[in-house]
């Protein structure tokens, strides 16, 4: 076993991936919060994390900073490992924005 992982307790684990579903469900996470937290919970560095999901490590760099402009099939790539995929959704309307029409 990797000596830097530390074992993770099965319902605590659960508890994070739980948590992790509710917050995109709720759009809490954007994107850039979403792969990190991904990755993490996949205990995988970067380099690993991005030769898993068969994408480069630039552009899991880039995602992971913000700046990154992925092709939907980068974010099925990586979002996949957590029974998710890229989809359009409705944005959510606050009350000072409108609905713009």
């Amino acid at each position: 076993m990797d000596k830097r992982l530390k074992p993770v307790d099965p319902a605590v684990e659960r508890a994070q991936r739980d948590d992790m579903y509710r917050r995109l469900q709720r759009g809490e996470l954007n994107l850039r919060e979403a792969v990190r937290t991904m990755r993490r919970l996949s205990q995988l560095t970067q380099p690993e994390f991005a030769k898993h999901r068969g994408i480069s490590l630039d552009s899991l760099r880039s995602l992971e900073a913000g700046t990154g402009n992925p092709t939907v099939e980068t974010l099925n790539k990586v979002v996949s490992i957590f029974g998710l995929e890229v989809g359009f959704v409705p944005r959510r309307v606050t009350p000072l924005q409108g609905d713009g029409r």
